[in-house]
């Protein structure tokens, strides 16, 4: 059996939390954690009944744990514009924003409701214009933004002369070029807040290698069946070896949304071996996000394919 690993997480009471992509896997574990010390959350989710189940396994286990579930498809932008409407209506300050829904290789290219290849849409362009968008709320709270990348943003490279994948598509390739591009964004929101006296910090995180759905069989993605990793993972992280649980998966994305001590600018992710499982740690970033030319193109190109400057 795993062993169980947790962390100190700060009294978070009266502090506003959104987490996305926490309908189930690793998202429902950061929020939570973050329940657990206190924190009000807000799910955002694309399917309003597993929403709904998450929310209840929340408050089973933290009697009168705050949990708002809302409507979010990240692969439309008009739903990400929807849904921070709402919270800029609210007029709350944001203290924390977890950006941790992805979509993982879908066999074939896949479209957004915009056009734009899946991956790139969810996992990078629609946390964007959410993080964008929430920027008002967040500087009010002075707040965090930690952006989920993954081991795959230390592989391959961003697909630049073609980020849509018009042609040529490659299921991992993508992965890795979305997650690197976001990395990118992340570091280089960072730069623009220190250099702006935003006040807000924005980390990046990974989870390490854990078991969730984002390889099991989906056949919305066209995936059938589980894979092979995935049921490799699954034995692995049953026995406690090499990889972590879900729950320690989501340690830290919690570590650099709530330890005072992180750093902006800086990624979170576990520090065993190989940075597969294990307690969270602060780590290097990744060499593929650690260039200043590169957060800056990320950024432009980013503007050039929503057809509109970030407004910040």
């Amino acid at each position: 059996m795993p062993k169980t690993i947790d962390i100190t997480v700060p009294d978070l009471t009266g502090r506003r939390a959104v987490v996305t992509g926490a309908s189930d896997g690793v998202g429902v574990e950061i929020a939570l954690r973050l329940a657990r010390a206190g924190a009000e959350l807000v799910l955002p989710v694309r399917t309003a009944r597993k929403g709904e189940d998450a929310a209840s396994r929340i408050r089973q286990q933290v009697p009168g744990a705050r949990v708002d579930v809302r409507s979010l498809d990240l692969a439309s932008l008009e739903s990400v514009a929807r849904f921070a409407g709402e919270l800029i209506e609210e007029d709350r300050p944001l203290d924390l924003l977890v950006n941790n829904a992805g979509v993982m290789t879908p066999p074939t290219r896949q479209q957004s409701a915009d056009g734009f290849e899946l991956q790139l849409a969810t996992n990078h362009l629609g946390h964007v214009a959410l993080t964008t968008a929430l920027l008002p709320l967040l500087r009010a709270a002075r707040g965090r933004v930690v952006s989920q990348v993954s081991i795959a943003a230390d592989e391959r490279s961003v697909h630049w002369d073609d980020l849509n994948w018009e042609s040529g598509y490659d299921a991992m390739e993508a992965y890795s070029s979305s997650k690197i591009l976001f990395g990118l964004f992340a570091v280089e929101l960072d730069r623009r807040s220190v250099a702006g006296d935003w006040g807000v910090r924005s980390m990046l995180s990974h989870p390490g290698i854990t078991p969730t759905n984002l390889l099991s069989a989906q056949p919305g993605l066209g995936r059938s069946e589980d894979t092979r990793a995935v049921r490799v993972i699954r034995a692995l992280s049953r026995w406690g070896i090499i990889v972590g649980t879900p729950a320690s998966a989501a340690l830290p994305a919690v570590m650099a949304g709530t330890d005072p001590a992180a750093r902006g600018g800086m990624l979170y992710g576990p520090s065993g071996w190989r940075h597969l499982g294990g307690p969270p740690a602060e780590q290097p970033l990744y060499s593929r996000l650690a260039g200043d030319d590169d957060a800056r193109r990320a950024w432009d190109a980013t503007e050039r394919l929503l057809g509109a400057p970030l407004p910040v």
